[in-house]
């Protein structure tokens, strides 16, 4: 009897031996709560090509500073930062798993006040296609010119303004003690590095309700460090948007964050947020920084996750330490830079390639340089 306990015993010792190392081989791998942020992506360059910078219908080809894909149609609409006569030029690209076949201008658009008239002076910068068929337009504002930044609502047929989002006081230049414009910035967007970002997220029909996101190229005036040393901390609005027939209908701002920006390369006369998109409903998006200065130009590509960032709208400044609020976090998913773009600004997902992958589309902007060059792009998105 003593000697048949022993050998069950033993039977039960190697049984429990042997389950413990399967399960220890087939244990689920250990994953950082940082590294569950994030999706698995990359990307690989395709090819690109350079739109020459010519007359189009009565406008000089160029600026382009964003850019949006249109599914139902397969087409583009990109916008031009031209402050005089600001514009959107509808994009045809013939796309396939190795190149870009084509690309052609087929039409423009001036964009107009709600009387139809020329909306000039407005710094068009960031652009969106609402569910609707209308589109968004950021406009970075001039403190020197007096002019607001905005957010704004046309109409895609006839350009014409449609409506304008309420932005928080803090975005706006405010007034003096006499109600009057401010002789000096002591708030606001600063010269240039204002509202260069936009994206949607919209997973409903067409009027169903989305969401909008807004980012600065640079900080707002009262969140800037004195010590160049310390990176630039930008802000990211959250709206969301309830459409109607009427186009934007009634909009809430849900929250506000702070974008943290790399640090500035030695030498950089520019560094700054330049697009943001939206590739999820689940607060997943990739951004575009870029810098240049001495060194050249950088590009480099970042996933975010906007999950877990403090929400920010009732914080005054950002300036000093700020250790308490947690940042929009942010994953290099590619370094742009040695492909030599041009001036890079604007980005759309694109179509599904023949060959199963999503497209990812960048445009540059030439600033109306001859030295520079109006670059579209091509790369296949890994792992969306």
């Amino acid at each position: 009897m003593g000697n048949k306990n022993w050998q069950q015993g033993l039977t039960n010792c190697l049984w429990a031996t042997i389950i413990g190392l399967l399960i220890a081989g087939c244990a689920v791998p250990q994953v950082s709560a940082e590294e569950r942020l994030f999706l698995d992506l990359s990307v690989e360059p395709v090819d690109h090509v350079v739109l020459p910078m010519e007359s189009f219908d009565g406008t000089e080809v160029g600026g382009l500073s964003a850019i949006a894909y249109d599914r139902k149609r397969n087409q583009y609409y990109a916008l031009s930062d031209d402050r005089q006569q600001p514009r959107v030029y509808t994009l045809a690209l013939e796309l396939s798993p190795t190149a870009i076949n084509d690309a052609k201008l087929t039409s423009v658009t001036l964009l107009k006040d709600e009387n139809g008239a020329a909306i000039a002076p407005l710094d068009a910068e960031g652009l969106a296609l609402t569910p609707s068929n209308s589109l968004i337009i950021s406009s970075e504002g001039s403190f020197r010119q007096q002019i607001p930044p905005k957010l704004q609502e046309f109409d895609l047929a006839t350009g014409q303004l449609k409506n304008t989002l309420r932005l928080p006081d803090r975005y706006l230049f405010g007034t003096d003690s006499d109600g009057n414009a401010p002789k000096q910035q002591t708030q606001g967007i600063q010269e240039n590095i204002g509202f260069e970002a936009l994206t949607i997220s919209a997973p409903g029909g067409s009027y169903e309700p989305f969401r909008l996101f807004a980012a600065t190229e640079g900080p707002l005036y009262q969140d800037l460090d004195l010590d160049p040393e310390i990176p630039f901390k930008n802000r990211w609005l959250h709206y969301l948007i309830d459409p109607n027939s009427e186009g934007l209908g009634r909009s809430t701002l849900l929250s506000e964050h702070w974008y943290p920006m790399d640090d500035a390369p030695l030498g950089a006369v520019v560094n700054g947020l330049s697009e943001i998109l939206a590739i999820d409903v689940g607060g997943h998006f990739l951004a575009l920084e870029r810098a240049f200065g001495l060194q050249g130009l950088s590009v480099k590509l970042y996933q975010l996750a906007t999950g877990v960032a403090t929400d920010t709208s009732a914080i005054a400044t950002l300036q000093g330490d700020i250790s308490g609020i947690t940042p929009i976090r942010k994953q290099l998913v590619a370094d742009l830079t040695p492909l030599a773009p041009d001036n890079l600004e604007a980005m759309a997902l694109g179509p599904t390639l023949k060959d199963g992958s999503p497209s990812l589309i960048l445009v540059s902007d030439n600033n109306f340089d001859s030295r520079q060059e109006t670059q579209i792009w091509l790369f296949k998105l890994i792992g969306l």
